[in-house]
Parts: structure tokens; sequence; C-alpha cells
């Protein structure tokens, strides 16, 4: 009956699901949908990584302006690919033997009172322990201390494999009465942290576009002036294996072996060009007489 709704017609029960890119339908999947039917203009004024990542929460994918330098906009690709609702990759990292004072001054920048302690003292270098506020009491503590001297180390903590989802990441955290877990790979490198306080607002967004690494999906616009350098950069940066700090040290050190290896070639090309018999006439004639005159 037309103005009919029965009990079923819900919002839960209604998918928005959209199709990013083309596909064979009835053939095929779509390789890459988006939850919502939303994209962001790619335009100075709309999207950049805030709003790559505000978008995406909601399921929609935002593009990101590409009128600016290189290193910015792979910058701002890397910052959406790191920030994973609920999964954080860690931006406070020290080496084992910083100090107190380092401590410190990186809780001073970031704001984050839980720090990784890595062999490199980089988000993915192997996990050697972890320095919260309950390690340390500034009052009674030099702050040249080392912190291997207070960290927990890790064969005290409780860490998850990488695969973990954010569900069984909450109930390792709940069941052990912890604040943070570190997830690790099967070598005993960070890989991510979950913390607390991060899944209430997860549950928020069930329709969160994420990848098959748990990072949300953003694009990138580019041009044909400087694409060649552009792309290579982006690709890296959204792979998710560089941070952003990276880029700029990249660029500026004109080395592109610093970024990883690049895709082999798979374009089109020049391979050979057929002439007809008179064609070919014609152009062994110009090369005479080009050569002639030269």
């Amino acid at each position: 009956m037309p103005g009919y709704s029965s009990s079923e017609c819900i919002p839960s029960a209604v998918s928005l699901k959209t199709p990013l890119v083309k596909y064979r339908k009835g053939q095929e999947d779509c390789p890459l949908s988006m939850n919502i039917p939303m994209v962001s203009a790619i335009m100075q004024s709309v999207s950049n990584d805030t709003m790559a990542i505000a978008l995406a929460k909601e399921g929609g994918v935002s593009f990101i302006y590409g009128s600016q330098s290189v290193e910015d906009e792979a910058a701002m690709v890397a910052r959406v690919k790191s920030y994973k609702k609920g999964f954080i990759v860690s931006d406070s990292n020290v080496r084992p033997d910083a100090t107190l004072a380092d401590i410190l001054t990186l809780k001073e920048k970031t704001g984050h009172s839980t720090v990784a302690v890595t062999d490199d003292g980089t988000a993915n270098g192997k996990l050697l322990g972890i320095v919260a506020s309950r390690d340390y009491r500034i009052s009674r503590m030099s702050t040249d201390l080392p912190v291997s001297e207070f960290m927990t180390p890790f064969e005290k903590l409780v860490v998850a494999d990488e695969d973990t989802t954010l569900k069984e990441a909450n109930d390792i955290i709940w069941d052990n009465k912890i604040n943070s877990l570190p997830l690790i790979d099967k070598n005993q490198h960070l890989k991510c942290m979950v913390f607390r306080k991060d899944y209430d607002s997860h549950k928020e967004n069930v329709n969160e576009l994420l990848d098959k690494n748990k990072s949300y999906i953003v694009g990138a616009g580019i041009n044909t002036r400087d694409y060649a350098e552009r792309v290579p950069a982006l690709v890296e940066a959204g792979a998710g294996r560089m941070p952003p700090e990276r880029v700029r040290d990249i660029l500026e050190e004109k080395k592109r072996s610093l970024a990883g290896d690049t895709a082999p070639a798979q374009g089109l090309f020049l391979y050979k060009v057929n002439y007809s018999e008179e064609e070919a006439g014609n152009t062994q004639a110009a090369q005479e007489i080009t050569a002639k005159q030269e």
C-alpha cells in the first residue's frame, strides 16, 4: 500500500552500501565500496586529513586535495591511515636508554601518559616495555634515570596478537584490569595500541569505513605535473609503512630509495611502430633529405 511502512523498515535494516569503483555487476564483487554514499570534493577548503577521518567514521570517503606539496599531502594521508579508531599507532615512543627527562618532555609534547619502549625508539620497533604514569614519581626519582630501570618490562606486560579484533582487545583489557593493550606481531614488533577509553567511541561509529589493516580508507588528488613523484609517495604513506614525519625527510633528501621498493611499471609503453611500404618509403626519403641538409 502507498505510504505504508512495515515494522521491518528501520534504519538498522537498511543498507546504504555504495560502490566506489567500476566493476562487473553479477560477475564479481565490488573491490571497494562505501558504507554510505558520500564523498568530499578534492578542494583545499573541504578535504584535509581531519575531514577524511570524520567522513570515514561515518562510512564515506574523502579525497585529500592535491594543490599542496607532495610531502604535505602524503603526510595527511599517513595521518589518516595511522588513525585507526580503537587501534592507535603509538606516537609516544622511546629507546630503553632514554631518561625520565625524555619521558616528561614527550608527555608534554603529545599529552599522552603511556609511552612505548622499543629497541629503536619507533612506533614499530621491537617492544621492550611500557612506561605509564604509575611507573615513576617525579618527586622521588632523578630525571636522568634510564627508562630501562623503571619501565614495566615486556615479560610483565599483557599483550595480544596484531590480528586481535577490537572487541577481543576490549575483553582482554577488562579481564586483566589494564588501561592499555599493545598489539604485536610474531617478532614482538609493536603494531598499535588499544586503550580502554577508546572502545565506547568506536561503538558509536558502526559504519566506519576500514581497510583490511583496520585503517580508515582515504583518497588523494594528483595532477599531471608531478604525478611521477606524488603517486609513489602517496602509495607509500597510504600503505601504512611510513609515519608522517618520514615523508618530509625523504623528499628533502631527494633519495627515492629511502621510501622503499617501487612497484614495477605496468602501464602502456611504445614497443614497436609498423609502417606500410609506402609510409616506410616516405620516412626513409625524409631521413635522407634531412641528412643532406645537415
